[in-house]
């Protein structure tokens, strides 16, 4: 498994709608922190059109390695998940690391 870093490849301001169809022509799955996503529709659009597979956190203020921890924690779940549901879609991670299937 690989980890790629939003950073490397997109400016850290770089709009959703901008990045996610080049994420989704990689077949990427992405692993964020924007929750809002679901709920802003021109980003959930993005996100469904790029035929993304994305896990959020649900929780907030978590610190960078918190965020990495619940990650880590559940990485077998996301990456089954991952394989095995369809794309686009957008599953939440909460911090006791469980995860959610959301469309």
């Amino acid at each position: 498994m690989q980890v790629e870093v939003h950073e490397d490849h997109f400016a850290q301001d770089a709009r959703d709608e901008d990045w996610l169809p080049k994420v989704g022509r990689r077949g990427w799955t992405v692993l964020m922190k924007d929750k809002q996503i679901r709920r802003t529709r021109l980003e959930r659009e993005a996100l469904l059109a790029a035929g993304v597979r994305a896990f959020v956190l649900t929780a907030g203020n978590l610190t960078g390695p918190e965020q990495a921890e619940v990650f880590a924690r559940q990485i077998r779940r996301i990456a089954r998940m991952a394989l095995n549901v369809p794309a686009p879609f957008v599953a939440g991670v909460s911090r006791d690391g469980i995860v959610l299937y959301r469309v």
